[in-house]
């Protein structure tokens, strides 16, 4: 049982070491992204400027509140209003200041994030279990600390109810926890294009946001795509994102028969070397990949960094080929159909 009755407990709590101690904690965490994300993103930047601004306004509004709560607490024997009134204060303070803590250890874990990200994206899913964790823990630690509630027979009596909450929600918890081995695992992050097989079904798209139950995706038309976590979980993932690992595609001029291959394919190396957004390094190879009584089958293999260009890139792979081949003599061959009509002589 506690010694002390509300609000004996909330006066003791309140006092000025606890107050300097927060301000230290938002200073650090300041001097934290000053001194370590220097090289973030501008979005990285404007997000972490955002929650710092929410901060100083909590901050500010907390000190008003404590000088305030300080005052009252100087006169509790010279006015009933102000012996009143003061409880209410140093409730409104505390409660302040535990927003103020959780907002600024909610930053510090995403800066933390950052710093293995600064400009992909960086999902939010394990912040928001840790913010919501953090928050139970200093509600039930101020319910025992500061009302004398007996913690431990509640969480006893919850047991069965938590049970039935988790047959109720076994998809839901499945896929949060889905969400979050695929966070520790670190299978893919916020910016990179996947293609999720599952079974017969095949869904590509670039990772846009990982929820408590979804996988978010933007497909390659920009529609938006809601993959429960579980099903993301147990599919096949080939992810086309990892820094340094180029993307190989390829691209098929067919010629005839009566032209040399051999200039076709130096041709169509220079030309597609010349397009920005393909890989110097390694160079387009063409190469003859098949040959039948129509025509002589040449492929362009090169090397690109993005995914979802993919497309436009390859359309500019088939006009300058086209282009270059067109401007030095060579036509692109056509199938061939031959008929014949054989009469019998009587």
């Amino acid at each position: 049982m506690p010694t002390q009755t509300f609000p004996t407990s909330l006066y003791n709590l309140l006092d000025v070491e606890l107050y300097v101690v927060l301000g230290i904690l938002c200073f650090g965490t300041f001097l934290f992204y000053k001194s370590f994300l220097k090289r973030a993103s501008q979005e990285r930047h404007q997000n972490i400027q955002n929650y710092l601004r929410v901060i100083n306004r909590d901050f500010f509004i907390l000190t008003f509140l404590f000088v305030t709560y300080l005052l009252l607490s100087e006169q509790l024997e010279t006015s009933m209003i102000i012996k009143r009134i003061t409880p209410y204060v140093g409730m409104i303070s505390y409660f302040v200041g535990v927003q103020l803590f959780v907002r600024v250890c909610r930053l510090n874990v995403l800066m933390y994030l950052f710093l293995g990200s600064m400009t992909a994206g960086v999902p939010v899913l394990l912040v928001n279990i840790f913010s919501l964790l953090l928050f139970i823990s200093i509600g039930l630690w101020s319910a025992s600390s500061l009302f004398g509630v007996q913690v431990a027979p509640l969480i006893a009596t919850s047991a069965a109810v938590s049970v039935i909450l988790g047959l109720a929600l076994q998809d839901t918890l499945g896929n949060l926890f889905a969400g979050i081995s695929m966070q520790i695992d670190r299978t893919f992050e916020i910016g990179d294009w996947l293609e999720i097989q599952n079974g017969p079904n095949k869904v590509v798209g670039q990772v846009k946001e990982l929820t408590w139950r979804a996988t978010v995706l933007t497909g390659l038309s920009d529609e938006v795509i809601y993959l429960p976590n579980k099903v993301v979980a147990l599919s096949q993932i080939s992810n086309f994102s990892p820094p340094g690992i180029p993307i190989l595609r390829s691209q098929i001029f067919r010629i005839p028969h009566d032209q040399d291959a051999v200039k076709a394919k130096d041709l169509l190396e220079l030309a597609i070397s010349q397009i920005a957004d393909i890989r110097a390094i390694p160079s387009p190879l063409a190469y003859v990949s098949e040959l039948n009584e129509n025509w002589i089958g040449v492929k362009i293999v090169y090397f690109i960094d993005s995914y979802g260009r993919q497309f436009l890139i390859g359309d500019k792979v088939f006009s300058l080929g086209q282009k270059a081949l067109e401007r030095n003599g060579f036509t692109i061959a056509h199938q061939v159909l031959e008929v014949k009509n054989e009469t019998r002589q009587p």
